[in-house]
C-alpha cells in the first residue's frame, strides 16, 4: 500500500476506485474519502468533507478530477508501502486469542513482567504480524486506521499538558532536560486512561506526551487493553468499580490510580484488598506516590487575601446575623455532620443555608445555585465573607483529606470550625489558625467558646495572624507548595491529571530499560523493583456518627444503615476482585459469584 498526501490506494491495482471511493447518501452532501483496499470496510469517521449538494454533473466532474489529482500525489508524494490487511477480521477473534493465552499477573506482585522471554510471544499470539495489530489497533469507535495513519495522525504529538475536558489551564509542552527520547509514535509505551470522561487531553482521544523524562502514547481508547504496548491502565478512583475491572489481569501491565475526591465516592480504596490493586497512586493521602494533599489551595498568597475588617463583621452581627455560617447541599454523608450541627444549634446562633438544616435563605435566586460557590463567584464570596466562623466539616474523615471548606474560609478570612483529616494541624499556617471541634467534649463547650471570641475581638483576630506579613511560619506548608510539581490556574506547570500521567509515563519506561538491561545481562543487572500501593496510600476509617457512638443508634437509623454497610461491602468487593485476579479469571461477569462465595464461606466460619 502507498501512502500519499491523504490519498491511499493499491499501487498493483488497475482500477483506480480503490484510490478513493465516492459516496453520496441521501442528503447528498457528503463525501468520503479513505485508504482502501479490496474487503475494506468503511465509517463515516475516518475522513469526511462537506460540500454543498452537487447536481449530477457536477458529481461526475469532482469525480474526475478528484481522480487526476489523487494520482499525480501518488506519484509526486508516496510516504510509505505497508503489508496488506483484512480489515474484515474482527477484533473479538484477536482478543479472544488473547484470552486463552494471557498469564495473570502474580500476586501481589502485579508490576513486575514475569518471565518476559517465554511470556512475551504468549501476550502477543494474537496478532499475525506487528502491521496487523497496529491496522486493527482502533477498530473500536468505528476508526480503521493504518499502521501509519495510526503513527502520523490518530498520535499528532501535541502539548503534553493539553487542557482537559473540566477546563484544566493549557500549557507549553514540556519535554524536560532529562528526555532525549528519538522513539517514533509506534514505538512508545502506550497508557490507557480506563475513564474515558476523565482522559486529559481535548478533543481527541490519543495523544503523545512528552514529559520530563520520557515519552508515551495516551488514549481513552479500550480497545487497546490487550496490546503488548500498553504498559500501564489509569483509573478514576470514583469511578472505580471492582465488578467492571478489566480482566484477565496482563502481566506486562501496571494498574494507575488517580483519586483526589473523598474516600466516600468509593471505599473499596479504603480497604488494603482494594489498594494493593495499583502499582501507582495520586491521592490527597502525603504517602501517596504522586500527592495531592494541596490540590484545594492554588498558591500560599491565596492565604494572604485581605479580611473585612471585624468593624464590619461585628455591624453584621449587629444586624441580626449569627457568627456562625454552615452551608451545605449534601446531607446524608459519612461524618454525619448533620447530627452535630443540629446540637450545636441548641447552644448557638448559626445561619445555614443550602439544603441541610436549612434556616435561612441567601438574597437572591442566583446565590441558591451551588456553582457560585464552587466557583468562587464574586457576590458569593463577599456574601459569605461578612461570617466570623464557618463551619468546614468534610464529607469525609481521613487523614490529609482537606477541602475547599477549609481553605476558602481562610481566604476570607473568617475562621474554620473544623471537622475532617485527624493531621489537618500539619497543613496550617501557623500553629493558630483554626478551631478543631474535636478538640471539645461535647457541642455545648464548643459553642461557649465561640461565644468567648465572639465578645473578645482580640482573642478573635489572633486567628487571624498568619494574614500577617511574615505570619505563615508553617516551614512544612511553604515547602510542600514549593516543590509541588502540579498547579492549580498556573499556565507554567501541569495540572495534577496530566502531571500524573506523565509521573506514570516516567516510571513505565524506566520499568521497561530496567528488564531489558536484566534480560540483556542475563540477570546480572537487577530488576525493577515491586512497586504496590499499601494502606497509607488511602486508609480511610470506618464512619462514625457525627454524635455519640454507633451502637447507641437504632438500626432504623438511615447513616447507620447506609455507611457502615457501604463501608464493609467494598472490603467484600475488593478482597472478591483480588480472589478473581489470583485464580487467573477472564469474565468480570463472574464478580457475583465470587461475592457470593466469600459471603457463605464467613457465614461458616461464624
Amino acid at each position: 500500500m502507498a501512502n500519499c498526501a491523504g490519498c491511499t490506494w493499491n499501487v498493483g491495482t488497475s482500477t483506480l476506485y480503490n484510490c478513493a471511493l465516492h459516496t453520496l447518501h441521501d442528503e447528498s452532501w457528503k463525501i468520503l474519502l479513505t485508504a482502501t483496499a479490496p474487503k475494506t470496510v468503511l465509517h463515516d469517521s475516518v475522513i469526511r468533507t462537506s460540500l454543498q449538494p452537487l447536481s449530477d454533473k457536477t458529481r461526475c466532474s469532482c469525480l474526475g478530477y478528484f481522480f487526476l489529482v489523487c494520482i499525480i500525489l501518488c506519484m509526486l508524494f508516496p510516504v510509505s508501502v505497508m503489508a496488506e490487511w483484512d480489515p474484515l477480521v474482527p477484533i473479538t477473534d484477536y482478543k479472544e486469542a488473547v484470552n486463552q493465552q494471557a498469564v495473570v499477573a502474580a500476586w501481589p506482585d502485579p508490576s513486575v513482567e514475569e518471565s518476559i522471554q517465554s511470556r512475551e510471544p504468549d501476550i502477543h499470539s494474537y496478532a499475525q504480524d506487528s502491521s496487523s495489530v497496529e491496522s486493527h489497533f482502533f477498530l473500536e469507535d468505528n476508526l480503521v486506521l493504518s499502521s501509519d495513519q495510526w503513527d502520523q495522525s490518530s498520535f499528532q504529538p501535541s502539548s503534553v499538558f493539553s487542557a482537559a475536558d473540566m477546563g484544566a489551564i493549557i500549557a507549553d509542552s514540556y519535554r524536560g532536560p532529562g528526555n532525549s527520547d528519538t522513539r517514533s509514535n509506534k514505538e512508545l509505551p502506550i497508557l490507557l486512561w480506563w475513564s474515558e470522561n476523565l482522559f486529559p487531553h481535548f478533543p481527541g482521544h490519543t495523544e503523545r506526551i512528552d514529559c520530563p523524562h520520557s515519552s508515551c502514547m495516551v488514549t481513552k481508547s479500550k480497545s487497546v487493553k490487550l496490546h503488548k504496548r500498553t504498559k500501564s491502565i489509569i483509573f478514576y478512583g470514583t469511578d472505580f468499580r471492582a465488578y467492571e475491572a478489566p480482566l484477565p489481569r496482563l502481566p506486562h501491565q501496571t494498574w494507575a490510580l488517580f483519586h483526589e475526591e473523598s474516600p466516600m465516592n468509593n471505599y473499596v480504596l479504603s480497604h488494603l484488598p482494594g489498594i494493593r490493586l495499583f502499582n501507582y497512586t495520586a491521592t490527597f493521602r502525603r504517602e501517596s506516590d504522586y500527592p495531592l494533599t494541596l490540590q484545594w489551595l492554588p498558591t500560599i498568597d491565596y492565604l494572604w487575601n485581605p479580611a473585612i475588617p471585624l468593624e464590619d463583621k461585628n455591624r453584621w452581627r449587629e444586624n441580626g446575623y449569627a457568627p456562625v455560617l454552615y452551608m451545605q447541599s449534601h446531607c446524608d454523608v459519612p461524618s454525619d455532620r448533620d447530627r452535630y450541627v443540629e446540637e450545636l444549634m441548641k447552644y448557638l446562633q448559626i445561619d445555614s443555608y443550602g439544603q441541610c438544616l436549612n434556616n435561612r435563605q441567601f438574597p437572591n435566586k442566583r446565590l441558591e445555585d451551588t456553582s457560585t460557590a464552587t466557583t468562587e463567584d464574586p457576590e458569593f464570596m463577599v456574601y459569605t465573607a461578612r461570617y466570623k466562623f464557618h463551619l468546614a466539616m468534610e464529607n469525609a474523615i481521613c487523614t490529609d483529606y482537606m477541602t475547599e471548606k477549609l481553605w476558602r474560609p481562610m481566604h476570607l478570612g473568617a475562621v474554620p470550625i473544623y471537622r475532617g483529616s485527624p493531621s489537618v494541624r500539619d497543613w496550617m499556617p501557623n500553629n493558630h489558625s483554626l478551631i478543631v471541634i474535636d478538640d471539645f467534649a461535647s457541642p455545648k463547650e464548643l459553642a461557649d467558646f465561640i461565644l468567648f471570641l465572639d465578645q473578645n475581638d482580640e482573642e478573635y483576630l489572633k486567628f487571624l495572624d498568619y494574614k500577617k506579613p511574615g505570619g505563615i511560619t508553617n516551614t512544612f506548608l511553604i515547602e510542600s507548595m514549593e516543590q509541588r510539581e502540579w498547579g492549580v490556574n498556573d499556565m507554567t506547570v501541569p495540572n495534577y491529571l496530566n502531571g500524573f500521567e506523565c509521573f506514570v509515563c516516567d516510571k513505565e519506561n524506566a520499568r521497561i530499560t530496567a528488564e531489558r538491561m536484566n534480560k540483556k545481562t542475563r540477570g546480572k543487572s537487577p530488576p525493577p523493583e515491586p512497586h504496590i500501593a499499601d494502606n497509607t496510600h488511602m486508609a480511610c476509617p470506618m464512619p462514625v456518627p457525627g454524635l455519640g457512638a454507633a451502637e447507641d443508634l437504632p438500626e432504623t437509623d438511615s447513616w447507620k444503615q447506609m455507611w457502615l454497610q457501604d463501608y464493609w461491602q467494598s472490603l467484600d468487593q475488593g478482597e472478591a476482585l483480588t480472589a478473581m485476579i489470583h485464580r487467573k479469571e477472564k469474565n468480570n461477569e463472574r464478580f457475583w459469584d465470587f461475592m457470593h462465595e466469600m459471603y457463605i464461606k464467613r457465614s461458616m466460619n461464624h
